[in-house]
């Protein structure tokens, strides 16, 4: 049922027109990994990559992503589904203008509907903006559990912010491990990571 319903879903975003972007695009990118998965990633945008293959999170910055749930012994065929604020790439790898995003956000909270993950993980600034608002800062609210209409969220940097200044890692990993936590906590707690 949950895949058929993203099925349908994915159809309406293929053929969406709502906002500039998809003049620009080679191919939306819906999302990937499991669509019953407990923990679901927010990203920004589709890069270069994601644009080209139609796959999210897959350049630079979906490999760095890839070490660090392996490391904590996720994988988005089990346990994580990945998607982004938009699901074109905006020109240049810019951020999405806020008419882009509003445009777009309703089908990620239709993802999020169907999916109904325990946990969300918000990648960089856009993504926190987009779930609570302008003034919220990435730098002041990474690491620390938030409430999204009963949806446990975590947010914390995105990997490209880890390509360009790797003194963000050690934070980084530490958000993760908070989220490994609590996935013992609401999913599986004989969850094994070797570093929890």
């Amino acid at each position: 049922m949950t895949t058929e319903s993203l099925n349908e879903l994915k159809k309406q975003v293929l053929a969406c027109q709502q906002c500039p972007l998809y003049a620009t695009r080679n191919q939306p990118v819906f999302g990937s990994g499991n669509p019953e998965a407990p923990i679901l990633i927010v990203g920004e945008a589709p890069g270069f990559e994601e644009d080209k293959t139609g796959v999210a999170f897959v350049g630079k910055s979906g490999q760095l992503l890839e070490k660090i749930l392996k490391a904590c012994n996720f994988s988005r065929e089990k346990e994580v589904y990945m998607s982004n604020i938009v699901k074109c790439r905006p020109p240049h790898n810019r951020t999405p203008a806020p008419t882009e995003q509003s445009a777009c956000l309703p089908y990620l909270e239709q993802q999020i509907e169907i999916i109904r993950p325990k946990i969300i993980i918000l990648l960089g600034s856009t993504a926190l903006k987009a779930f609570f608002g302008a003034s919220s800062r990435i730098t002041r609210e990474r690491g620390q559990w938030k409430n999204w209409f009963g949806y446990e969220v975590m947010p914390t940097y995105h990997p490209s912010a880890l390509l360009r200044n790797p003194g963000l890692k050690r934070d980084a990993w530490e958000d993760f491990k908070k989220v490994v936590l609590k996935y013992r906590e609401l999913v599986d707690k004989n969850h094994y990571c070797q570093y929890v």
